[in-house]
């Protein structure tokens, strides 16, 4: 099997997911929907990216495998049932063939997204005079570009080496067109280089055309309404915080500059995203608080630079958390001693997890910061994290100039209800007290185990670490890769 498969993968995922739209089959039956005639119209443009958003979130995808499912059992967030494949990823057992099909079922899934990414940008330029609305063509462009690049980004901190550790060769296919051709693999410095002009490309053309840049949260949640100014041609351009939008780029570009060690780079996109502001002045994205989770914002959704909604995240959660598929351990000690330190005074320490008695009446700790409520007014709770403000603190803390990541790291730790502390004056003590604070903030959001590898953090770094695992932030490929 080649990348052909992917590529061809995801072709079919454009006509599943969009058969979700009504649109779509008031047209034509999805199995018969020919790209010429979806691409006709600006709607049709819409429906395909609509298409790919509902793949990323999929189970296969930020859905659950990719936030709180697979990628987490590499860093033994869970508990696992001896000899299962859950424990064997945490064992970092590769060789395992159930630790293999995981792993590339995520490889495949990730590549999906990318082939339907690349079937609207392979239309986009040769049909721009069909978006009437003003900055529709930037914004579809823009935002296909940036989710490329976030998906190539997290194939290749998964699958690739660790950053500057580089053994030479070829990593990944960075893949940028639909063909037939199997795609070639890329040595680590044109990936790089082709992933940063993605970002680069679509920061260039959103700056303008991103109505979040001119309008707040609020008023792009009410388009049209009468106590909204936004008033757009299309509603379509509504709600940006639940899309690529202008700062999620951003954002982006700040977590692939950390990932290739260029912290001023980084850093400066960090700043960016923490400094914007609404026209009123107030902060464009802000640290959740204790009131925020006391008043069931678990999410802390007003974080969120961008955020996938999901409304089955509700049964999601009962069926992940609830049941208790999902669990930490059964004493207090294991979350609150060992993930935070015991604090008493931490907001995610004393909101996010609840002891629950099982059906055979066991008890165990559950995460909830996926508890959804249809009883719900806003779309908040349904929110899975994409790319979070309180990470842009982190990285300004690691990457800002000596001196000046003191004062975000306070800002961080204050929302937190939390003491101050000072940072090392070490920038590897810095990374290994930070990475302390991911694997807190971050946890069921697939992060810790990039923010490990990044730093090729040593094994008395990690937290529940089983004593027999040998650390290897390298899965290897997928065997059907290699497959002729």
């Amino acid at each position: 099997m080649t990348q052909m498969k992917y590529i061809l993968t995801g072709l079919l995922g454009i006509a599943i997911c969009g058969s979700s739209c009504k649109k779509w089959l008031t047209v034509q039956p999805k199995t018969q929907m020919p790209a010429d005639v979806l691409f006709s119209t600006e709607s049709g443009f819409q429906d395909a990216l609509t298409g790919v958003y509902i793949q990323l979130k999929s189970p296969g995808a930020y859905g659950k495998h990719m936030t709180f499912g697979t990628i987490e059992r590499l860093t033994s967030s869970w508990d696992v049932i001896a000899n299962s494949t859950d424990q064997r990823l945490g064992l970092f057992n590769y060789a395992d063939e159930g630790v293999q099909n995981s792993l590339s079922s995520i490889y495949e899934v990730e590549y999906g997204i990318i082939a339907s990414i690349n079937a609207i940008l392979g239309e986009v330029d040769a049909r721009k005079d069909v978006f009437g609305a003003a900055g529709g063509y930037e914004m579809m462009k823009g935002e296909c570009l940036a989710l490329r690049a976030y998906c190539h980004l997290d194939l290749l901190r998964l699958f690739g080496p660790v950053p500057g550790n580089n053994p030479g060769g070829t990593v990944l296919p960075y893949v940028t067109k639909v063909s037939r051709v199997p795609n070639q693999h890329l040595s680590y410095d044109e990936y790089k280089a082709a992933l940063l002009k993605d970002i680069s490309e679509a920061e260039a053309l959103m700056a303008e055309a991103d109505p979040f840049t001119r309008y707040s949260q609020a008023e792009l949640s009410n388009p049209g309404g009468s106590s909204s100014p936004f008033r757009p041609e299309n509603t379509y351009s509504g709600w940006r915080y639940l899309r690529m939008n202008y700062y999620a780029v951003k954002a982006l570009q700040a977590r692939a500059y950390l990932w290739f060690q260029d912290n001023a780079a980084a850093y400066a996109a960090a700043k960016a995203v923490i400094e914007a502001k609404n026209p009123d002045g107030n902060a464009k994205f802000r640290l959740g608080t204790l009131s925020d989770m006391s008043a069931g914002n678990l999410n802390l959704s007003a974080e969120h630079i961008f955020g996938l909604y999901d409304f089955q995240l509700e049964s999601k959660y009962k069926t992940d958390f609830s049941s208790g598929l999902l669990k930490k351990g059964s004493a207090v000690t294991t979350v609150k001693n060992q993930l935070y330190g015991n604090t008493g005074t931490d907001i995610r320490e004393a909101n996010l997890w609840e002891l629950v008695t099982l059906l055979n009446g066991s008890k165990c700790y559950i995460l909830k910061k996926y508890r959804a409520s249809t009883e719900a007014t806003v779309v908040a709770p349904f929110q899975i994290p994409m790319l979070r403000i309180a990470e842009m603190y982190l990285i300004a803390a690691e990457a800002a100039p000596a001196g000046e990541g003191q004062r975000y790291w306070n800002e961080f730790r204050t929302s937190r209800n939390i003491t101050v502390s000072t940072l090392p004056a070490d920038p590897v003590q810095v990374q290994l007290e930070l990475v302390k604070e991911y694997r807190k903030e971050l946890f069921a959001e697939g992060q810790s185990f990039f923010a490990y590898k990044r730093i090729n953090a040593p094994k008395a770094s990690f937290l529940w670490v089983p004593s027999a695992a040998v650390i290897n932030y390298t899965p290897p490929l997928p065997l059907s890769e290699f497959a002729q």
